[in-house]
């Protein structure tokens, strides 16, 4: 522990939900951490959860006195860190997600570097693992961390050096924080880190990218999930904009673009062989480049299936996306309402 650690209490928040297979290697790796576990405080908010997630974390909380189970009727992540940092008597708020592994210096490294860089958040680079080593799970944990599935977002694919950013994994925040710009829109289910921190910023907030500190990641272990995923990204990015008045970022339009192209572009076809060709030569290009992913993806991991699944991975991916964001932007214009089924 480094001296800038010296009497900073920490507050931990995990929201979680039916998160039976993750939890315990979750509470694990923060009983393992470096920091003082005395300054330590463990909040799990549970999302009256109908697996034996309750059951799992009620057993660390009575051999550990700092962990305390809280309920969240509500079940969504943000009422579940609004909750938490209501309730927390940490000096630093840090938001962790269930679905993870952390380093056994993840703690003291990220309130080191909050203090050192003088941020206002800080948080580490995503290692996406498959869920099981399926063929499926490696190809969904693959495209989802590479820069053809998910853009020039920093904390999936990696930096080399301690870089500002827009947004990080989970985060680990200065509380008064929460005091200076408010908690986190319970009216987002996903996305509300990336507006809080867009509204972070847009306060003259600091977030920073610290690559060296490594997130075990377990992506979903379907295709099925994943889809859900990324649709409800997609559904809640418009609303966002909405709140924040402008784009977070301009990768978030490329998966739209990329479907009303498929939309527009297969109807403009029949209109003109013109047309058809740019159309087709389109779609051949976006489709050699996932294969050549494929490929190389195949040889390494030494798995053929990866060839076809990782195209198919990238599709998904950004239809699912593109088509949430369509749907959002259709729920704005019509002023319907945004409340869907979250999915884990």
């Amino acid at each position: 522990m480094t001296n800038v650690n010296k009497n900073i209490k920490v507050t931990v928040i995990c929201p979680v939900f039916n998160e039976e297979k993750y939890v315990a290697q979750c509470i694990e790796t923060i009983l393992n951490q470096d920091f003082p576990l005395e300054q330590l405080e463990f909040l799990i908010v549970d999302g009256m959860s109908t697996d034996k997630t309750r059951e799992i974390v009620e057993t660390y909380a009575q051999e550990n006195s700092f962990i305390t189970l809280l309920d969240n009727p509500h079940r969504y992540v943000p009422h579940a860190l609004n909750k938490g940092i209501k309730y927390s008597r940490g000096d630093v708020i840090i938001r962790i997600d269930g679905h993870c592994e952390y380093p056994r210096n993840y703690i003291s490294s990220l309130v080191k570097y909050l203090y050192q860089l003088d941020a206002d958040n800080v948080g580490g680079v995503c290692e996406t693992l498959p869920a099981n080593q399926s063929s499926i799970s490696k190809a969904i944990a693959i495209a989802s961390s590479h820069v053809f599935g998910v853009g020039n977002s920093r904390h999936k694919i990696g930096a080399n050096q301690i870089v500002e950013t827009d947004t990080v994994p989970f985060g680990c925040y200065k509380k008064e924080v929460f005091d200076k710009i408010g908690l986190f829109d319970e009216d987002l289910i996903r996305n509300q880190d990336d507006e809080f921190n867009a509204r972070l910023i847009n306060n003259g907030g600091k977030i920073y990218l610290i690559p060296e500190i490594k997130i075990n990641y377990y992506a979903r272990n379907n295709l099925s999930k994943m889809a859900a995923m990324y649709f409800q990204y997609g559904l809640f990015k418009p609303l966002v904009n909405k709140k924040l008045g402008k784009p977070a970022t301009l990768r978030q339009f490329f998966p739209l673009f990329f479907v009303v192209g498929l939309i527009v572009g297969f109807i403009l076809s029949f209109l003109s062989k013109y047309f058809l060709f740019i159309y087709l030569t389109i779609l051949l290009l976006y489709s050699f480049i996932g294969l050549g992913i494929g490929i190389k993806s195949a040889v390494k991991n030494k798995t053929f299936s990866l060839i076809c699944h990782i195209p198919i991975t990238f599709f998904i991916i950004h239809i699912s996306y593109g088509w949430g964001y369509f749907k959002g932007l259709m729920k704005l214009l019509l002023k319907t309402d945004f409340n869907v089924q979250s999915s884990r």
